[in-house]
């Protein structure tokens, strides 16, 4: 048994086999906790053509690439070829999870969807991930992040008041989409166990969007308040948020009554508690302007690691706002193992970004790079009783 092997067997999800399908972001980010955490993943792709992919590398040797395909064994089927979806559906037979974002009837078009499926293995979990859902009046739109990040008011309420709609600095739809469908599949694992039949699972941009609006979507489901653009603010607590120190930006925040009192005393500005600009949050919301504007200009004396020692000596919440690059050189990001080290065969010693999570008895690892496709064809292929010669017939054959 190898390192690999070894390693993986420990993890929480050994054990689990997972055919993935997905492509782009939202369904590799799912499949990636899954690999991350130990499952026995096998990526299908459409076989290389060698007249138009004559790059071997190209995009997939790109840090997004790298960062979202690890762990995981490359197996090429062409599905739109019978021969490929039989071949596919004698996976199917031993697997615990099929995975896929095509668009909602592509995949009923394939002959792979979830009631076809079930029939072949009734314990299967079905996970499918969309744009907008299953079905529905924008079921068979195309659906990116920019487009829902758009439509589901996240952009409505980022960036400065004043200058238009901004989208977040990440994909955040279709990580969040990618996250939730990651626990939607664990989640009927878990029921599987007591009711030993699998499931469909299905996650959309559009809704998980929605779902991370959170306190701003309350608002207006609960008090039918409009939230807007609040900049770097916080929508209801004050003061929060960025500020200009001799040397650089800090980020504040300041919650509830008895910090704001911390906080005047560690400004040395214990004049503000009886100030009736300052001296409740809603008095504070309303001046927040000029408020913010004299702690600037306190911040604007000192060196910005000046004020988050002392503020934070005093139990205020503060850090530098810091570029990628001294983030991950952050001494407690370091402390974390956040950057995960790993040799790459024609990338070299490069590192990607590790899990979040971890246990008292695991911490997820990367063991293998993001495979060539078809890498793992003889591997895999071989499990269902096929010889080398077949394999070669179905190469020839574009059938892998």
């Amino acid at each position: 048994m190898n390192q690999e092997t070894l390693t993986a067997s420990a993890l929480p999800l050994s054990g689990v086999r997972v055919l993935d399908l997905t492509r782009v972001r939202a369904g590799p980010t799912a499949i990636r906790q899954l690999a991350d955490w130990g499952a026995d993943v096998i990526k299908i792709e459409e076989p290389v053509n060698p007249e138009t992919e004559t790059e071997m590398g190209g995009m997939r040797l790109g840090p997004d690439y790298q960062n979202l395909q690890r762990n995981k064994r490359s197996i090429t089927l062409n599905l739109k070829d019978p021969e490929g979806v039989a071949l596919f559906k004698q996976l199917v037979k031993d697997a615990d999870v099929v995975a896929e974002n095509y668009r909602p009837d592509v995949k009923t078009r394939l002959g792979i969807d979830y009631e076809t499926l079930r029939a072949i293995n009734p314990r299967l979990i079905y996970a499918s991930i969309s744009g907008f859902g299953q079905d529905g009046p924008y079921a068979r739109r195309p659906g990116y992040d920019q487009i829902v990040q758009g439509m589901g008011g996240l952009m409505s309420i980022t960036g400065l008041p004043g200058q238009g709609p901004v989208r977040a600095g990440i994909a955040i739809c279709d990580t969040t989409a990618g996250l939730y469908a990651a626990f939607g599949i664990v989640m009927a694992l878990f029921e599987r166990t007591r009711t030993n039949l699998g499931q469909w699972v299905q996650a959309s941009l559009l809704e998980s969007e929605l779902a991370i609006l959170d306190l701003q979507a309350a608002r207006w489901l609960v008090s039918k308040e409009v939230p807007t653009q609040a900049g770097n603010n916080h929508p209801t607590m004050i003061p929060t948020g960025l500020f200009q120190a001799k040397d650089g930006y800090i980020t504040l925040q300041v919650p509830g009554q008895v910090m704001w009192e911390r906080f005047c005393k560690a400004m040395e500005r214990e004049d503000w508690l009886d100030d009736p600009r300052f001296r409740m949050n809603r008095d504070r919301s309303r001046n927040r302007v000029e408020l913010n504007s004299l702690i600037t200009e306190i911040f604007s004396e000192h060196p910005r690691e000046y004020w988050i020692e002392r503020l934070n000596k005093a139990g205020i919440a503060c850090g530098a706002v810091n570029s990628i690059d001294e983030a991950f050189a952050d001494p407690q990001v370091r402390h974390l193992g956040t950057a995960i080290p790993v040799k790459h065969p024609q990338l070299g010693d490069i590192a990607l970004v590790g899990q979040p999570i971890r246990t008292d008895r695991h911490r997820a690892t990367v063991r293998s790079v993001a495979p060539m496709p078809g890498a793992h064809n003889e591997e895999i292929l071989s499990g269902l009783g096929l010889d080398a010669a077949a394999i070669d017939e179905l190469r020839s054959r574009h059938v892998i």
